[in-house]
């Protein structure tokens, strides 16, 4: 029998049992919580769809429900649309109250919350979790058939938005593995069901997290027309903490070479000593820093 072991921060969290490494202090990236999280929102998944949430060849279908989504709304101007993408076993709810206390008055944030699925990684135990892993870093085995469903789910997300609009994604920990894997199959064109990518992404974001698939992606860009000159515009920032003891630190160095060897060059990682894994505020105002010059935001709130 295969024994996990969470850790666990000192914040509380009213309602539920929750074991959580996340934001210091009051908002989770890390949760388990057999709660009911999800609000019904079905989306089909199945091989052989011919819509934009299918994945790829074969018989058989597979019915995914998304948990509650929640939007932060633009305090001024609206120039860009993000949608963030929470933890393993965490919520949407936990990143929009952070979120919303940034100084990015131009942004709109969506932020959904995962599925609740078997997680192999806690022995078959159900939690909210964009795919399922059975390690956190690049060199899992990968749920491809789970990866392009929430990356579906993103660009579905985004779809709906005006054409003005700069769209983005970011995440942290396995939300940041979604949103760094939604910008190859922007810059490959499609998802890795041969599905085409339906929207523009104007820069991604990860913290804590890593690359799915890093193995596969130069081949990926050397079969696609146009993707290498496309890679090399794509803005990418990735941001890791040096003593992170979940995803740990070499998984998010090693994301960000891959992608610089394969032609990312518009991608910025950044480390921070001393940081575990959750966020701080010298992390997020390097992100409002970045995000405000890439998608060229009129002003921030002081």
């Amino acid at each position: 029998m295969q024994v996990i072991v969470l850790l666990c921060s000192s914040a509380h969290a009213a309602g539920g049992s929750l074991c959580q490494v996340g934001i210091r202090g009051a908002i989770s990236g890390l949760w388990l919580n057999t709660g009911n999280l999800i609000r019904r929102f079905t989306m089909s998944c199945g091989t052989g769809s011919t819509s934009s949430l299918g994945s790829g060849s074969g018989g058989g279908r597979r019915t995914v429900e998304f948990g509650r989504t929640h939007v932060v709304k633009p305090k001024g101007k609206h120039q860009a649309t993000i949608v963030w993408l929470h933890g393993l076993g965490d919520k949407g709810s936990s990143w929009s109250q952070l979120l919303e206390t940034l100084p990015l008055p131009n942004i709109k944030w969506i932020c959904p919350t995962a599925p609740v699925r078997p997680i192999a990684l806690f022995g078959g135990f159900p939690s909210t979790a964009w795919f399922d892993v059975t390690d956190l870093s690049e060199d899992a085995a990968t749920d491809l058939e789970g990866l392009d469903c929430s990356a579906a789910h993103v660009a579905n997300l985004l779809s709906t938005e005006p054409p003005e609009i700069k769209l983005g994604v970011g995440g942290f920990s396995m939300g940041a593995a979604v949103a760094l894997y939604s910008a190859t199959c922007c810059v490959v064109g499609k998802y890795s069901n041969g599905d085409p990518y339906p929207v523009n992404i104007s820069a991604a974001v990860g913290l804590s997290g890593w690359l799915p698939c890093a193995k596969d992606l130069h081949n990926k860009l050397q079969q696609s027309q146009g993707a290498l000159k496309r890679a090399e515009m794509m803005p990418l920032l990735l941001c890791h903490g040096k003593v992170d003891d979940v995803v740990i630190y070499k998984h998010g160095e090693k994301s960000a070479q891959a992608l610089e060897s394969t032609g990312f060059a518009n991608m910025t990682f950044k480390s921070y000593k001393g940081l575990g894994h959750y966020t701080i505020p010298e992390e997020t105002e390097d992100v409002c820093r970045w995000l405000t010059g890439k998608l060229g935001l009129e002003g921030r709130r002081s």
